[in-house]
């Protein structure tokens, strides 16, 4: 029997180990998506506890924790430090078969060195030992950044955001890390929410101009893609929970617009007209810089009412959408596609009804010049799974190039979770090494090697050609 989570845990055959400690294993992290702060990596925050450092903010955890029972005092309530670790202490062994439990054991293996189960018995001491090095130091955000090997960071700012702590960073020089920020303009985009008109609000005095109708918009969004270009951004992120396309002109979505600022109430029609012609306009703008577009598609957000109304979004009430998004996103991909002005994309769903969905349409719009130009991201959100990794990845190599994957992103908000790159390599470099032992594949090790390597590391390297710091000392951004 394999020792829990022993040395070649997940890594069921020869050829699996031996890619995965000779290949996989020491190769840097490029997390070209994120939810970490800037502000905190900055700063290097420190933790005063591991409550802190691991709870706090961490919807994964809150959600299965209220499924075992626990009182949201210990979730996001008033307790003690100590009693919501301890709240997590008990639900852990009930997490068994969720991913959740392999990731807490890797972060208390990898971080502090701790072999031990965690359970309400083992706690108390688990909760002293690791807050003991807490206080020691050497366990801010950015020494745990450094010590996962993380060459670049994208974070997830909003168009309206200053990026005052990507500055300093970058001004700085001191941080080996490129911390470079993402544009996630889904606020500019939800014209029918309440947020909507104070956000316009807010693009005015950022962009310093004011916005009187849809092309005054349409110049401050692109003079803040622009700003976020000078400051090393290279990704742009999409938030689509229903895939849209609608026909129509410039005329027309600009009078949506002006009957919006109005305080009009739109139309489901002309809600995806202005979503369908301003994600048009951004597309081709990411494309004259040589970005990358993400598309994070088919989430049901906010189901909770009475939650919402108490904890806000991102807090654990959300679950799959299941809209149709073939059609719609075909027609985005090849409205850009025919005017020559398709960017690099990036496409995700949290749905695995989409896998075979999306590995199809990507094939449809490589350019034959950019290596997989056009991805299947990975298995996102409710399929980070080993099942819904594996899931993707099939799917990906049974009808396109699972050479070409450009991997594993984080899509966290907390620091220590960094050892889902190393769960993930485990897991290609399994199912590999499954098809070698099956005679599927021949066993030629420079080949797997090399396969194994692009999509741990070098296919994002190359993909997106992120400045990364050489010496400590910041590259400047080029096109």
């Amino acid at each position: 029997m394999e020792k829990f989570m022993g040395e070649n845990f997940l890594l069921n055959n020869e050829t699996a180990v031996t890619l995965y400690h000779d290949y996989a294993r020491e190769l840097p992290i490029i997390d070209y998506h994120c939810h970490l702060s800037p502000k905190e990596i900055y700063e290097n925050k420190t933790f005063k506890n591991i409550t802190d450092a691991w709870l706090s903010g961490d919807h994964y955890k809150w959600r299965v924790m209220r499924a075992n029972g626990i009182l949201e005092e210990y979730i996001t309530g008033s307790a003690s430090d100590y009693d919501k670790f301890m709240a997590w202490a008990k639900t852990v062994p009930m997490t068994i078969g969720n991913p959740l439990y392999n990731w807490t054991h890797l972060e208390l293996q990898r971080f502090f060195g701790i072999h031990e189960i965690l359970n309400e018995k083992s706690a108390p001491k688990i909760w002293e030992k690791i807050n003991a090095l807490l206080r020691e130091g050497e366990f801010g955000a950015r020494d745990l950044i450094v010590k996962s090997n993380v060459k670049v960071i994208c974070t997830t700012d909003d168009p309206v955001d200053s990026l005052k702590y990507h500055l300093l960073l970058k001004e700085s020089g001191e941080f080996p890390v490129s911390v470079l920020p993402g544009f996630r303009p889904d606020k500019g985009l939800e014209i029918s929410r309440e947020s909507f008109l104070p956000w316009v609000e807010k693009l005015e005095e950022v962009a310093d101009r004011s916005i009187n109708n849809y092309d005054e918009f349409l110049k401050a969004l692109e003079s803040r893609v622009r700003f976020f270009h000078s400051v090393g951004g290279r990704v742009s992120d999409h938030g689509i929970d229903s895939m849209v396309y609608e026909e129509t002109s410039k005329e027309e979505v600009a009078e949506i617009f002006e009957a919006r600022l109005a305080g009009n109430t739109l139309s489901v029609d002309d809600e995806r007209k202005y979503k369908t012609y301003t994600l048009r306009f951004l597309g081709k703008l990411y494309a004259e810089l040589g970005w990358a577009m993400q598309f994070h598609i088919n989430a049901l957000r906010n189901n909770n009412t009475k939650m919402f109304k108490v904890l806000g979004p991102d807090t654990g009430f959300d679950s799959m959408n299941d809209d149709d998004i073939a059609k719609p996103l075909v027609r985005m991909l090849d409205s850009l596609d025919r005017e020559n002005l398709l960017p690099k994309t990036i496409l995700y769903s949290v749905n695995p009804k989409d896998n075979y969905v999306i590995a199809s349409i990507i094939n449809s719009f490589q350019d034959g010049i950019t290596p997989g130009k056009i991805q299947y991201g990975t298995a996102w959100w409710f399929n980070d799974t080993k099942d819904g990794m594996l899931e993707q990845m099939k799917a990906l190599s049974n009808v396109g190039l699972f050479s070409r994957f450009i991997g594993m992103l984080t899509d966290s908000r907390s620091f220590l979770s960094y050892t889902r790159h190393e769960y993930f390599r485990r897991i290609v470099c399994n199912l590999i090494g499954e098809w070698v032992e099956n005679g599927e594949v021949p066993k030629d090790m420079e080949l797997l090697g090399s396969i194994v390597q692009g999509i741990a590391y070098n296919n994002a390297k190359e993909y997106f050609n992120f400045q990364e710091k050489q010496n400590n000392q910041p590259v400047s951004p080029t096109l």
